[in-house]
């Protein structure tokens, strides 16, 4: 049997160890065991980890510069900890375990307390083993308003994921140290879901306006996303807003840990269907539909405004910024000859053998020793050059960057840029938060294999 039903579109209807900070009320979030439809209906019910046992775990949702106060509950059968993705956080609150804190083992806990400065789109998820723990589901949406809200409708949340599934049991493999997956493009999975179902259904009027926020949680896949029914602008990346929202005319990528707000009016008919769908090579595959029933407006509304921008760093001249040249090496069809693992050089054929295909300039862990170790405040340049033959999405914590255009003009403000096979890109930076912050390949099988590394900010 096959696991996934593919929707070709082609009408718009075709488709703890600290102790607690906090006091009794404390708010759990409890990582546990579960199990609910993933795969279509007829399936059985697919064991995942979730947040109080769902995927995705319930929505965390505030206002901007409110405080989060969770504590986690560790109740399944390997440590954990959680990462609270494209938060400028304080360090120590960050979850990265042997870098801010120590992973919680099970049945302890850990009490998470911070500000979230920024308004906009991110998300949460467990950074021990991500490699296996984020692909069982441990992950959920973080939405933090902005103090004006736009005009819009609805503001749905859409959490992007694939699951390579048995085609038989609906199953889970857990085949989470493959060495192929490792090498190659990364663990990708044969059944898509939004918010954790396959193919969900969004009720919706035409000429309404949606603020769709799509969030990309899946281990390696890179998505090429279209609309079909829909019309509308991009309007923030990665929780940012842009200067000035971008017409939707054609597909775009998303890739993993990266988030697009778009703001979109229903042009399809009434009753009629619109999509969000997936372009693959073998054509274009539905994500979720939206129904149209009724109509919100005679007429749909002509402009968008900008989002209200959010207090980031002044960065406009990085002419005299130094540049710190990051190499991206390995993975099949480029093997390592050697690199670094533990103070000692080694061959790619014993490296191969510790599970080690990938290398930042010519380190296969997270060394022991900083990328970077700047002033806080001091302006820097990180330049991402892909000698592999796989994109890698690499990611810093804790800050966000501008990319710096072939022209060298500076576009939008990122956390996560991706990075094409035998591409080179540049970003920009103002080291203003202090600690000490990772820097990793959000295809989590190749940061498990060697494409991590960490920078200090003092």
């Amino acid at each position: 049997m096959t696991v996934t039903r593919r929707h070709i579109l082609k009408t718009a209807a075709a488709f703890s160890l600290l102790p607690s900070l906090a006091g009794a009320n404390q708010i759990t979030l409890t990582a546990r065991t579960g199990a609910q439809l993933i795969a279509p209906p007829g399936y059985p019910e697919t064991r995942v980890w979730g947040f109080e046992g769902r995927v995705p775990g319930a929505p965390i949702r505030l206002s901007q510069g409110a405080q989060i106060s969770r504590r986690l509950v560790n109740e399944l059968p390997q440590a954990t900890s959680v990462h609270w993705h494209g938060i400028r956080i304080d360090n120590a609150m960050d979850g990265v375990p042997g870098l801010t804190q120590e992973a919680i083992p099970p049945g302890q806990s850990f009490d998470y307390h911070f500000k979230v400065p920024d308004a906009g789109t991110y998300w949460y998820h467990a950074h021990n083993q991500s490699v296996e723990q984020v692909a069982r589901g441990l992950y959920g949406p973080l939405i933090v308003d902005e103090s004006e809200a736009p005009d819009v409708d609805q503001d749905l949340v859409l959490m992007l994921d694939d699951w390579r599934l048995d085609p038989e049991t609906a199953q889970i493999t857990e085949d989470f140290d493959n060495s192929h997956d490792l090498s190659h493009a990364g663990r990708l999975g044969n059944l898509v879901s939004v918010n954790g179902s396959f193919d969900p259904i969004f009720p919706v009027s035409r000429h309404q306006r949606l603020r769709l926020r799509l969030i990309n949680a899946a281990n390696a896949r890179v998505f090429v996303l279209g609309i079909e029914g829909l019309a509308g602008w991009i309007v923030a990346l990665d929780g940012m807003p842009l200067d000035q929202p971008i017409p939707i005319d054609d597909t775009f990528p998303l890739a993993p840990a990266q988030r697009v707000d778009l703001v979109v009016d229903v042009s399809a008919d009434d009753p009629g269907t619109a999509s969000l769908f997936s372009q693959e090579r073998n054509g274009s595959f539905g994500l979720a539909r939206f129904v149209v029933s009724g109509q919100a407006t005679s007429r749909p509304r002509t402009d968008v405004r900008p989002l209200p921008p959010n207090p980031l760093p002044d960065l406009v001249d990085t002419t005299q910024a130094s540049i710190h040249r990051m190499t991206l090496q390995g993975g099949a069809m480029r093997w390592l000859e050697s690199a670094r693992l533990g103070g000692t050089e080694l061959s790619g054929r014993e490296l191969a053998q510790l599970g080690r295909f990938w290398a930042l300039n010519g380190i296969a862990e997270r060394p022991d020793d900083p990328f970077l170790d700047v002033e806080k405040g001091s302006v820097h340049q990180i330049e991402f050059v892909n000698e592999t033959a796989f994109a890698h999405a690499m990611h810093l914590h804790g800050h966000h960057f501008r990319l710096i255009l072939a022209d060298g003009s500076l576009g939008p403000w990122r956390d996560t840029v991706l990075v094409e096979r035998g591409e080179t890109r540049k970003i920009a930076l103002v080291a203003d938060n202090p600690g000490n912050w990772l820097l990793h390949c959000h295809m989590l099988g190749h940061a498990a294999s060697g494409m991590m590394s960490w920078f200090r900010v003092t």
